[in-house]
């Protein structure tokens, strides 16, 4: 009586373990399911924003290739104000300059001896120095501002080109994004949604392995006994153990999560 109430135990808890081996089974398929059909959203949405292609970095660079040449033109009138200025200042200098030299060759008139003339003299001298320094300081002035002037012509003409071809590059943006902006908000959506099916630490890998990946896959499909990532071969035991959904499994080269056909059909079917 005794071995036949132990007998109905071991059968029981041999029950017990297999249903609930099998819940363990479910939660993992469960999972990588929400795993792949997350993946399946994502790449959609990847998709949608290749098909914009480079334009918005075309835009943005543009952009701030247009803000270049905008500064670049302020500084060009900024230099042309100084040197317009130091023209000012040169020609007010010649002025007194010529105003000395009046007032020594008056005082000539009254001098006592030939000292004192040649002192006057040398002032003189020194003074038509002077404005043949102011006179060479706004010649070399004025061919920097016509520089200064051919400069912005220049940035001028590449500033009209280029927001030109903005004004255009925008046109299109706009245009692929309202062909597909439902598309996307719909898919982000979903993508949000499905995120919530999933446990914080396998998302925060799933996150991880896809920012890292450069086409975006953390979630690939076993293909032709190899990974659907990184293409290297997989090992026979561990295909039978990704076919067998007990747990998640990684590529051992690349680190991406692998699932089965099974697993890609169900996600599918959803």
């Amino acid at each position: 009586m005794a071995k036949k109430k132990l007998a109905e135990l071991e059968k029981e808890a041999m029950i017990n373990e297999a249903l609930r081996q099998q819940e363990v089974d479910i939660i993992v398929e469960n999972r990588l399911i929400a795993l792949y059909t997350l993946q399946h959203v994502d790449t959609e949405i990847d998709k949608i924003r290749i098909i914009r292609g480079e334009l918005p970095l075309e835009v943005q660079d543009l952009e701030d290739e247009i803000a270049g040449l905008n500064t670049r033109v302020s500084n060009f009138q900024s230099e042309i104000a100084l040197a317009e200025k130091a023209i000012v200042d040169h020609k007010n200098a010649i002025a007194e300059h010529k105003e000395l030299i009046k007032k020594y060759e008056k005082q000539q008139e009254n001098v006592r001896n030939n000292r004192e003339f040649e002192s006057l003299n040398k002032e003189i001298e020194f003074q038509n120095l002077e404005i043949q320094l102011c006179e060479r300081k706004i010649k070399d002035n004025n061919a920097k501002i016509k520089e200064k002037h051919q400069h912005i012509e220049i940035a001028k003409n590449m500033l009209e080109t280029r927001t030109a071809d903005l004004v255009a590059k925008k046109e299109e943006l706009e245009e692929i994004t309202k062909e597909t902006e439902l598309e996307e908000i719909g898919l982000l959506k979903k993508s949000k949604e499905q995120e919530q099916f999933i446990e914080e630490r396998y998302l925060s890998a799933y996150k991880r392995i896809r920012n890292a990946a450069r086409n975006g896959l953390a979630v690939v499909m076993v293909d032709r006994d190899a990974c659907g990532g990184c293409f290297n071969k997989i090992p026979h035991q561990r295909q039978m153990e990704i076919k067998m959904h007990k747990k998640v499994i990684v590529c051992e080269h690349c680190g991406r999560i692998l699932v089965d056909q099974d697993i890609v059909d169900k996600a599918l079917a959803k």
